[in-house]
């Protein structure tokens, strides 16, 4: 019995592990957050600038970092180091903002450097590993691998659009 419950647990791993892929294959924009490389749906990115000090937003949590003016529109600014957890968030001349379109709305990252654009097939995805409830990964879609590279895949439209950001409107249930 315990032998068809594990060939069961089995089939039903692979099976979502196919899902994800097959669902997460495409083009990924490749950024890095202290010493690990993330990758993001490049179909989500508007552009890509270098950073510049925004006006500050007084009594906002410390990742949002304040708003710019891009061409007439109001940007906030997230520092992605910051609300993920990274040690330190030093500003360079890598780091960057990539600007993002999220459900209709333009929003900041900010980044320590951005590598390439990468197009992933879904062998190479793997679904995200499981933790407890305590951690929130659900903004992680799977992790990618490419030569020695591991990338930490995103749904950043998931993470932008979570409640303790703010960032967006939530829907009427």
């Amino acid at each position: 019995m315990e032998m068809i419950q594990e060939g069961t647990r089995i089939a039903q791993h692979e099976a979502a592990r196919r899902a994800v892929a097959n669902a997460r294959s495409g083009e990924y924009l490749t950024f890095r957050l202290g010493a690990e490389e993330y990758g993001i749906d490049i179909l989500r990115v508007q552009e890509i600038r270098s950073y510049e000090q925004p006006t500050r937003i007084a009594n906002a949590p410390a990742f949002l970092k304040g708003v710019v003016n891009l061409r007439g529109v109001i940007v906030p600014i997230v520092d992605l180091r910051l609300k993920l957890g990274c040690d330190s968030a030093e500003y360079n001349h890598f780091t960057v903002v990539i600007v993002l379109n999220v459900r209709g709305r333009v929003v900041g990252a900010v980044v320590d450097s951005v590598s390439d654009v990468l197009e992933l097939s879904g062998d190479s995805i793997r679904p995200a590993p499981g933790t407890n409830a305590t951690i929130d990964t659900s903004y992680i879609t799977g992790i990618g691998s490419v030569a020695e590279r591991m990338l930490i895949l995103m749904d950043i439209e998931a993470l932008m659009s979570s409640a303790d950001m703010g960032l967006m409107e939530t829907e009427a249930a």
